[in-house]
């Protein structure tokens, strides 16, 4: 029989009665992400998500390396089926299993037996293929408490299956179960990261971006554009909609007090999100901010620019810091992309003196002598949306 994936449903089976549609979304997520790698059957029994090839044309390497990023999945391994019969199990351990059991200096057996009409206990056939593998393998040692490997065999209906130890998966609920939002993405470190973890929620994802030209550079922009296809393996396909911001922050800087730049700025780029999110009938704003962070990012701050953002504002890093975010960057493969030497638009127009507490109503004030709507809906209308699928990623 061919080799397979079992893949291991996490938060999902606690679903109750509304499981189902969660496992549908699942495997209507995975078979988008296999599409790549070949023909597949995906299917879900008894807690546990099933992949097949349907013929031997298909790349198991890639299919591999897509599920282990597919949200709604906590634990997966790569099997090999077989009949139902104890010495096919023997056999197939041996021969699948071979390499890692010569690598391996201690080991053990774990049985499950989901089909109670075999006829063995799921201890006596632990025992049985043990006690057989060790005289095949006597260079081995048996350690029931922490084995260099452990042989996993599944009795399940349709067929067994023998695996080595699961490696993790990416947790979280399937992409798109929860809705859908709009994450700011700027080129730094934190955005990306947050709409990871925003994704891992279970939210589909559309990516906004300010671009600044000639202040800010093409290779900019190309960076952002590159971020969003470091994330798709996870996100899926994604759309980057970016934002001519150009006339918007040479406005501010004509008309309004330097020290108030970046938190007007900040509410623009709100009310040109919500724009997006009425658009694409997203349900929340999703931003990179960490508290205290820097100038924007203290609680007044935040006060200030979701003020005019009546959807629910998501902050998936507001009490990380520095080290834990990049930790997940380099977990996720965008770090290296993150610090490359090109400035977005935040960091070109910079106060040298941010104001970190403004008084009430000086926000309001200084907004009173911008057009706010005029900017909003020239900026709104000169977006370019590109459209990053996974056949990029």
């Amino acid at each position: 029989m061919n080799e397979i994936i079992l893949m291991k449903l996490g938060e999902l089976v606690l679903k109750g009665l509304n499981r189902r549609s969660f496992e549908d979304k699942l495997i209507s997520n995975a078979m988008r992400r296999l599409r790549p790698h070949g023909a597949f059957r995906v299917y879900s029994k008894q807690s546990t998500m099933y992949v097949e090839p349907r013929d031997d044309s298909c790349d198991m390497d890639g299919a591999w390396e897509a599920m282990k990023k597919l949200f709604g999945v906590v634990g997966l391994s790569r099997a090999r089926a077989c009949g139902k019969d104890k010495h096919e199990m023997l056999e197939t351990a041996k021969t699948y299993l071979c390499d890692q059991l010569m690598a391996a200096r201690s080991f053990k057996v774990e049985a499950k037996r989901a089909d109670k009409s075999f006829p063995m206990t799921s201890i006596q056939l632990a025992q049985y293929v043990g006690g057989e593998l060790h005289d095949a393998f006597p260079h081995l040692t048996a350690d029931m408490h922490h084995p260099d490997l452990t042989v996993h065999l599944e009795v399940r209906d349709y067929a067994a299956f023998v695996h080595a130890d699961p490696e993790p998966g990416a947790g979280g609920l399937p992409v798109g179960i929860g809705g859908r939002a709009v994450s700011l993405l700027s080129g730094g470190i934190d955005s990306p990261v947050a709409s990871w973890m925003i994704a891992k929620r279970g939210i589909a994802l559309e990516m906004v971006h300010f671009y600044s030209y000639p202040y800010t550079s093409p290779e900019a922009k190309d960076k952002v554009i590159e971020l969003a296809r470091l994330i798709t393996p996870w996100c899926g396909k994604l759309t980057v909609h970016v934002v001519p911001f150009t006339k918007i922050q040479e406005e501010l800087r004509r008309a309004c007090p330097e020290e108030l730049f970046t938190l007007l700025m900040r509410r623009f780029m709100m009310r040109i999100a919500l724009r997006v999110a009425d658009r694409v009938k997203a349900g929340a704003i999703v931003t990179g901010e960490s508290l205290g962070q820097v100038a924007s990012q203290t609680m007044e701050a935040m006060r200030l620019t979701g003020a005019v953002c009546d959807l629910p504002v998501l902050r998936p890093v507001v009490g990380m810091d520095k080290e834990e975010i990049v930790r997940i960057a380099r977990k996720i493969g965008t770090f290296e992309t993150s610090i490359l030497p090109y400035e977005d638009c935040c960091t070109v127009f910079t106060p040298r003196h941010p104001r970190l507490r403004p008084l009430p109503g000086e926000i309001e004030e200084a907004e009173a002598v911008l057009d706010i709507d005029a900017l909003v809906q020239e900026a709104y209308d000169g977006i370019e949306r590109i459209q990053v699928n996974m056949s990029e990623a």
